[in-house]
């Protein structure tokens, strides 16, 4: 099973749309967002793809009852407080969306922890444990939209960018 995995989309709709589409088209039919979507109008990319999310709230994520009512408007879509594990499979998921909010205990009993917060893109391996911050979403600190897919059985990553310049406007 491939899940996609976006972190810090920051209401920047024309780069969550792209991306949404481009996880799609990439055999992904289930998001693990790791928070600080921002506003509520920020999930109708989801919404309009039909596609699924599990999602954390991050810092930025002031209106969560707005959030969660537009998620609400749509099948598939939840969201939880961060920290929050997901069974994913056979795989054991903590998102997250400050890797500080966890101790290494919390971390170990997981297979896989997605977060993100600092919007630098990150993959690391900590003894049977995968860590991955799939980037900024929005773009907005580094100018590269990115997110990535996750094949749950190989535990292989697949990064997606989109062309910076086109998203600065």
């Amino acid at each position: 099973m491939r899940v996609g995995l976006m972190a810090d989309s920051h209401d920047r709709l024309p780069a969550i749309a792209e991306l949404v589409k481009r996880l799609q088209a990439g055999g992904v039919g289930f998001i693990l967002h790791a928070g600080d979507f921002c506003s509520p109008f920020s999930l109708q990319p989801f919404i309009d793809e039909h596609m699924a999310v599990a999602g954390v709230f991050g810092r930025n994520d002031g209106d969560a009852e707005g959030l969660r009512s537009k998620a609400a408007q749509a099948m598939g879509i939840e969201l939880y407080e961060s920290p929050h594990s997901v069974s994913v499979g056979d795989r054991r998921i903590l998102l997250v969306h400050d890797l500080g909010e966890v101790n290494e205990r919390s971390i170990d009993e997981h297979a896989i922890v997605i977060f993100g917060c600092s919007h630098q893109r990150d993959e690391e391996r900590r003894g049977d444990v995968l860590l991955v911050n799939p980037g900024e979403a929005c773009g907005w600190l580094h100018g590269v939209p990115s997110a990535a897919i996750l094949d749950l059985e190989t535990l292989q990553l697949e990064w997606i960018t989109l062309d910076g310049t086109k998203w600065n406007s």
